[in-house]
């Protein structure tokens, strides 16, 4: 718990300076690349955040990796700033929240669209559009298939779930026939 609060902290930081220099899409960027160069190069992600090696060491590398990536300034000198403070290790999570805050700021709104089938892209596209007016924002959407809904389909907007599945349907159905056998 205490790390997603660090990482939100430092997003909101890293966008408050987006927002003043118009940089939050490259800064958004820089810093997912460099978050998936951690995660493809983990021997990398190692040198720089295990503490049982020198600390002066870890930077070094950190030093010659940011330099030879062609960072911002204030993008290499956001990863400093979490290297001295000990929160590297957090980039990541900080990633999340700081595209989330950037989704915002463009005022897209994510959604997870779950369905029982592979769905037309026809039908896809009626699925956004019909969120995007109910939403007033461009929505962006993860679509994936789950053969246990049996039919239909489930979607998620931040915290509000429109569940249209089969499975909940007979679920609820389940529930208000057991209810009506104890009357």
């Amino acid at each position: 718990m205490i790390s997603l609060r660090i990482a939100r902290r430092y997003a909101k930081a890293l966008m408050a300076i987006g927002k003043e220099d118009g940089q939050a899409e490259t800064y958004k960027e820089e810093l997912g690349g460099f978050v998936k160069l951690l995660e493809e190069q983990k021997e990398f992600e190692q040198a720089i955040s295990n503490p049982l090696y020198d600390a002066a060491g870890r930077k070094r590398v950190l030093q010659a990796v940011v330099e030879r990536s062609g960072l911002s300034r204030v993008m290499a000198s956001f990863l400093f700033l979490l290297f001295d403070k000990g929160r590297i290790q957090y980039l990541g999570d900080i990633y999340d929240f700081y595209e989330k805050l950037t989704d915002e700021l463009a005022n897209i709104v994510r959604a997870d669209l779950v369905s029982a089938t592979d769905l037309a892209e026809e039908t896809i596209e009626k699925i956004r559009a019909a969120l995007a007016q109910k939403t007033g924002k461009e929505v962006k959407m993860d679509v994936s298939v789950d053969p246990g809904l049996v039919g239909g389909a489930v979607t998620k907007i931040g915290d509000l779930v429109l569940d249209g599945s089969v499975r909940t349907q007979l679920k609820t159905l389940k529930e208000s026939l057991q209810r009506s056998e104890v009357i």
